[in-house]
């Protein structure tokens, strides 16, 4: 989970609006196409390792990955949720 108040100041680095944390079950869903070797991000390299949470762009097209309590706020990093 994401420290609301970091939560507060985190925006998209590409269009500057607001993320949001992403459920349980889309971060699921995305950890098993990572699995199953399918999901691209931005930069169009496959990504292969999984992720522990996530930050939706306020307009819904990408997630920026978490992990280890980290979120990547790097726009070829961020997944297309276009595939999901």
């Amino acid at each position: 989970m994401v420290d609301p108040k970091l939560l507060e100041i985190l925006v998209c680095p590409e269009n500057k609006t607001p993320v949001t944390e992403a459920d349980a079950a889309l971060v699921a869903r995305i950890n098993a196409a990572i699995e199953a070797g399918t999901l691209k991000n931005r930069a169009g390299e496959k990504v292969e390792e999984r992720v522990d949470g996530g930050l939706i762009r306020e307009d819904r097209a990408y997630l920026y990955p978490i992990r280890d309590d980290i979120p990547i706020m790097l726009i070829d990093e961020a997944i297309p949720l276009s595939q999901m």
